[in-house]
């Protein structure tokens, strides 16, 4: 191809680049490469690479260098063409600059989003924690509002706060009831021993006057004795820090001693003892648990049973499963009202269809503290007129065997 064709192609094919040049210079004994280097500004390192390789490229900040060496009629020619690739710099120029505006502008929404969900997305806390600060003694009964959001940890959070306040306040409400029911209590008996004193104070009487007057006293402050000695019994198994010994025990025997004591104390009792349901093995019927509150606690609910049933039959099952031995107390007395069922565990509380027995409802809230005592659970069933189920469940004592 000559050169006029070449010429043609390349103007409208080619993209022609700033400062395009080109070199064609022959290179013999009285023409050197630094002469040609000096001639055409062209950098000497290359000239050289360019004779001992035969053909190489190079660049000079943004100014590039292509060079071939070439041999015609036995004489030597180095072909260099330079130029200045504008667009390649200006557009890697345009790119780093994207790029760290980029950068900057990413960081600047990291830090704009963070500062935000930082004040916003913990709002519901801070809305709970003003909440609560609001609430007291006083106003126990405000609650946190809960929400229907995505949120599911937040409306854990301010459900699990509700539940706090509502066992909170049930058991504000069970102190309030608990120091006005012992008041009354205790001033009932003092009241009348006062009474008492005062009227037989008055004026002389007889020694029969006396002796009524004493008798009464007397019965009132066995009364009072006895709502002591069962607030102490309350107050000592309700505290988990107080230390009490516990032995290995079976419960077949603390049930005959307990019969035996409400033998001798109400004979009149109709208690029976079923036996179907022992297990062969002894060994489960062992717990661990000390003996006098165990008997006490026994004694409250037979005790109980036997009053409320006017006598009649009171079954006792006992049996045992892989870890638990199990007592349940059957009566067929009045029964308890289903809507007064949640209350039967508050100290003082009494049935509205127990006016007629005498008592002071604190035998079941005591018996059910000696058992969670010893880590088992009491749990009551009741229809009115038809009785009352009692079920106590105890672990089985783990003997160790050498």
């Amino acid at each position: 191809m000559n050169a006029e064709a070449f010429k043609t192609i390349r103007e409208q094919y080619f993209e022609k680049l700033e400062q395009e040049r080109q070199y064609v210079f022959e290179v013999n004994a009285t023409s050197t490469l630094s002469q040609a280097a000096k001639k055409f500004q062209l950098p000497l390192y290359f000239l050289k690479s360019v004779l001992k390789e035969g053909k190489t490229t190079s660049n000079d900040g943004n100014t590039f260098y292509a060079g071939i060496k070439y041999n015609q009629n036995n004489k030597l020619y180095l072909v260099v063409v330079t130029a200045e690739n504008y667009y390649v710099s200006h557009h890697l120029r345009v790119l780093r600059n994207i790029l760290f505006g980029g950068m900057f502008l990413i960081v600047l929404i990291a830090i704009y989003l963070s500062i935000y969900f930082s004040k916003h997305i913990f709002d519901p806390i801070k809305q709970i924690t003003d909440k609560v600060k609001q609430i007291s003694t006083e106003n126990i009964h405000l609650r946190l509002e809960e929400k229907d959001t995505n949120n599911n940890e937040i409306s854990e959070l301010t459900a699990t706060f509700n539940d706090l306040l509502n066992r909170l306040e049930t058991a504000f409400e069970t102190q309030k009831n608990f120091i006005s029911n012992a008041s009354h209590e205790l001033s009932t008996p003092l009241t009348s021993i006062i009474g008492e004193a005062d009227v037989a104070l008055i004026k002389e009487r007889t020694v029969e006057d006396y002796q009524l007057a004493m008798q009464n006293i007397l019965q009132q402050a066995e009364r009072l004795d006895q709502i002591t000695k069962s607030l102490l019994f309350l107050a000592q198994t309700g505290y988990k820090g107080k230390k009490i010994i516990f032995e290995i025990v079976r419960t077949d025997e603390i049930i005959w001693e307990v019969k035996s004591l409400i033998d001798r104390l109400n004979p009149q009792n109709h208690i029976i003892l079923d036996l179907n349901l022992l297990p062969e093995d002894h060994k489960r019927l062992k717990i661990k648990g000390n003996r006098q509150l165990l008997q006490l606690a026994l004694a409250n609910i037979l005790n109980n049973a036997c009053k409320y049933s006017h006598n009649k039959p009171v079954i006792v099952y006992l049996a045992s499963s892989d870890n638990q031995v199990i007592i349940v107390i059957k009566d067929e007395g009045v029964g308890i009202p289903k809507e007064e069922i949640a209350y039967i565990y508050d100290p003082f509380f009494r049935a509205s269809n127990t006016h007629l027995f005498e008592g002071y409802g604190i035998g079941l809230p005591l018996a059910r503290n000696i058992i969670k005592l010893h880590e088992g659970q009491l749990t009551l069933t009741s229809e009115v007129n038809v009785g009352t189920t009692v079920q106590i469940k105890i672990p089985i004592a783990r003997i160790l065997k050498f």
